[in-house]
């Protein structure tokens, strides 16, 4: 009788669980009694930590291209609702036509996405670069500047959000908007404004800090801490002390939250809706899913390090969460593999400046900073997360890291 997975996403976290599955099955010569799906809303894995980036070309990879090649079917829909109970989704389409689609076992991969705060008028006028539809909408957005009305502000942006994504955008603005202000003969100014509810600006970033600082100011980037945000409307920010801001662009870079179908199961999550997973990713107390990438909060080491929102996790946990999935179905639980990701590092695009590379959980050593960070950034987000060409590669790039840790308990 052929068993099914079901991965949902089609991010990092989703496409390597998926493959590290198609791996397992090919290894153990299962193509007739393991099948893969992957569900997602749209048929492109989007190199999601580009977003930010200026040229959006070749940031969206076709799933198909990895997908088809390992034996892995697509489906373009929603998931509406997870049935827990019965083993099954309900799916919806972009047209509205649904489906119920089982499952054996489950991946949920189904990332995460901004979390805006309530602030009046933000929904309505704010942008941001979490995803490449959003990105897209900001790049139209700044093009069509100099096509609209001389106003107040037009070539002033303000991001708000001093997170790494809102300085990432912030260092990248100014120059940017230089180039849009100069094609198109104005002489207004030029004004980008990051602001940060908290005390200082990239406060967690350790010794990265003072390289933060240097292209912030380089940039000519404004900097303002422990400011509130009282509303945002077409003419721009009004500030909590009641200070207008004529602004042409609003970009929230306000933090990620889990995806909402994180609460259709019971079982414990985070602060930021993340299900806590068990050493083999599989969800706490609730037989047959397991949860990879953001959407799911995993001990990276033995010190008690839970994983970040970020690829440098999302992708080693899609392969253990797909491997270990594929075990349980494939009857070999005793060839499951503990997850652990005990070295962390940062690398932060600095726009013009460079970039700021550091080591540690609590970012404390630098290991290099300007252009040669760069250097560094450049390869990961244009090379190193990519998924390669051709099946073999694809299959070999999906092998999890095999970490020294107890043997697997049996599955349920």
């Amino acid at each position: 009788m052929t068993k099914r997975i079901v991965v949902v996403g089609g991010g990092f976290a989703g496409l390597w669980a998926a493959a590290a599955a198609s791996r397992l099955r090919d290894l153990h010569g299962a193509e007739g009694g393991l099948d893969i799906q992957l569900v997602a809303p749209d048929p492109f894995h989007t190199i999601r930590v580009r977003c930010y980036e200026s040229d959006l070309d070749g940031i969206r990879v076709p799933l198909d291209d990895v997908l088809v090649p390992i034996g892995v079917r697509r489906c373009e829909a929603r998931v509406e609702r997870i049935d827990v109970a019965g083993r099954s989704l309900t799916l919806r389409a972009a047209d509205g036509s649904g489906e119920e689609l089982t499952y054996d076992r489950l991946v949920l991969a189904a990332g995460s996405a901004v979390a805006p705060p309530p602030i009046p008028g933000l929904a309505d006028h704010a942008f941001d670069v979490d995803t490449h539809a959003g990105a897209a909408r900001l790049d139209t957005h700044l093009r069509s500047l100099s096509k609209g009305p001389q106003r107040p502000g037009r070539w002033t942006a303000a991001v708000l959000g001093a997170g790494l994504v809102g300085i990432e955008i912030a260092c990248e603005l100014p120059a940017r908007l230089a180039a849009l202000k100069t094609t198109a003969g104005s002489d207004e100014p030029v004004r980008v404004i990051l602001i940060e509810r908290g005390p200082e600006i990239g406060a967690d970033m350790g010794a990265g800090r003072p390289a933060i600082l240097a292209a912030l100011a380089q940039a000519g980037v404004e900097v303002r801490t422990l400011t509130a945000i009282a509303s945002v409307d077409d003419q721009g920010i009004t500030l909590g002390n009641g200070e207008a801001i004529a602004v042409g662009t609003v970009i929230c870079a306000t933090g990620l939250r889990a995806s909402p179908l994180a609460e259709q199961i019971a079982a414990p999550r985070d602060a930021l809706g993340r299900l806590g997973v068990d050493a083999y990713l599989a969800v706490e107390g609730v037989p047959g899913i397991y949860a990879a990438g953001d959407i799911a909060r995993a001990v990276a080491d033995e010190a008690g390090h839970a994983t970040v929102m970020s690829c440098q996790h999302a992708r080693p946990m899609g392969r253990l969460a797909g491997h270990n999935a594929a075990c349980d179905l494939l009857g070999i639980p005793a060839e499951r593999i503990a997850f652990s990701a005990p070295d962390y590092v940062t690398v932060l695009d600095l726009g013009p400046w460079g970039a700021a590379y550091t080591s540690g959980w609590q970012r404390d050593v630098l290991v290099a900073s300007g252009e040669e960070a760069k250097r560094v950034k450049t390869v990961i987000n244009r090379q190193r997360i990519y998924p390669p060409g051709g099946r073999d590669a694809i299959l070999a790039a999906a092998a999890p890291i095999v970490q020294s840790r107890p043997a697997a308990p049996q599955a349920t």
